[in-house]
């Protein structure tokens, strides 16, 4: 028995290989082209198109499944993205589902970024014209997920525009600015251009859903896939606020805690949805990451309950041990609020370290400077700690402590007791 190749068989398709002097021939002879790639687990390592010559419909699309459409952005060096072939394996070993990459670098690759911005609007009429062929085989606009990168962000939102807002998620991955920002609706990514839009911006400018540091929203959203990290986030009206845990409360979300930045925002479209009715049509929310893959950090909220006027005007700091041995101090964005008037405060903290097995809490206060006071003694009436980013470990807490200025006290806490009603 011998194993022929049939001879219609196409070879794998591969993303453009372009470079600077695609760049530079653009200058004199602009030129736009669009390949659709498909992936999906039957052929996991080799590209496909999505439609034969025929026209007719790829045998491994699966029109009843999900479909992920990956866009790239601006490549003046016309580089292929060194994050493209990786996220594809990753979003496929996450489920079963159809992956289709968008290579638009002819069109993408040009020093010229007016060029390449006016090009976005081509590239996406182009698309419409490949999903209303998809429709017509009984594809869903519902099960579309448009995940685009910079320029890319903004030509998901034009398709969004063309099928009326009829798609079922868009994510944008760091939208371009430059062009973009503080334009109107109509000429960018929106929210009203899918069921369910979220945005990762990696700083400060342009549409801002999501606020992280390090400008690494692509890697963030793949490691959302490839990590047991939560990378949990806050709802706020600023990042002022966020820093000064005034944004803390997740009880609103339910069991499922505050949102999640990445693939599983989606497990919270139902409850946002919720949120907004009579509100604001958008929810911004705000986090930190650390700095080195896979950029995790684990979020506790402290609650302390004072007696009236017990504890006059100062602050907190704390630091956990687990088990193991493991220490650590408590990230704060900047001095929790005084606690003069207040008989609870909320504080917001970040550990670098997941601290699934607490030993002890240590506990520090220090009084406001023109008000110190060696020998004075301060009441804590309770303390409860609360993982956010897990919330469904039990919090644990200590009744009726008494600190002294500036002297650590390690605290043993145990599970809460219920209140009474």
């Amino acid at each position: 028995m011998c194993w022929v190749k049939s001879e219609n068989e196409r070879p794998c398709l591969e993303f453009s290989h372009l470079s600077i002097k695609d760049s530079f021939r653009d200058l004199f002879i602009p030129r736009i082209e669009i390949i659709l790639m498909m992936y999906t687990r039957n052929n996991l390592n080799c590209a496909k198109p999505l439609f034969e010559h025929n026209n007719s419909l790829n045998v491994n699309f699966n029109t009843q499944k999900k479909t992920v459409w990956l866009i790239h952005g601006y490549r003046p060096m016309g580089s292929i993205p060194s994050w493209l072939q990786n996220f594809v394996s990753i979003l496929l070993n996450e489920e079963d589902m159809n992956v289709i990459v968008v290579d638009w670098n002819r069109g993408a690759t040009t020093f010229i970024y007016d060029r390449a911005v006016k090009n976005t609007r081509k590239v996406a009429v182009s698309l419409s014209g490949h999903i209303k062929n998809l429709l017509k085989h009984g594809a869903s606009l519902d099960n579309f997920h448009f995940i685009g990168m910079s320029l890319g962000a903004h030509i998901s939102g034009f398709v969004g525009k063309i099928f009326n807002g009829q798609l079922g998620r868009i994510t944008g991955l760091d939208p371009a600015g430059p062009k973009f920002s503080r334009k109107p609706p109509y000429r960018r990514l929106d929210y009203t251009d899918a069921k369910f839009v979220d945005v990762i911006h990696s700083n400060s400018h342009g549409i801002k859903f999501i606020k992280c540091n390090h400008e690494r929203a692509v890697h963030l959203f793949m490691a959302s896939l490839e990590t047991n990290c939560n990378f949990i986030s806050f709802p706020c009206h600023s990042y002022k606020d966020y820093k000064t845990s005034l944004c803390v409360d997740c009880d609103s979300f339910k069991e499922k805690s505050c949102p999640w930045l990445g693939y599983q925002a989606k497990l919270f479209k139902d409850v946002l949805k919720e949120r907004i009715k009579g509100g604001p049509v958008r929810t911004t929310v705000f986090l930190d990451t650390s700095g080195i893959y896979p950029f995790c950090t684990y979020y506790f909220i402290l609650s302390i309950t004072v007696p009236d006027k017990t504890v006059m005007d100062g602050f907190f700091s704390f630091k956990l041990l687990n088990q193991l041995g493991m220490i650590e101090e408590a990230r704060f964005y900047k001095k929790n609020k005084p606690l003069c008037k207040l008989q609870e405060i909320k504080i917001l903290a970040q550990f670098y370290n997941d601290f699934a097995n607490i030993s002890s809490i240590g506990l520090t206060y220090f009084q406001s400077s023109n008000m110190e006071c060696s020998t004075c003694t301060y009441k804590i009436q309770s303390l409860m700690l609360k993982s956010l980013t897990y919330p469904e470990r039990p919090p644990l807490c200590r009744y009726n402590i008494v600190l002294k200025e500036k002297e650590e006290v390690f605290l043993y806490p145990n599970a809460c007791t219920p209140k009474k009603t």
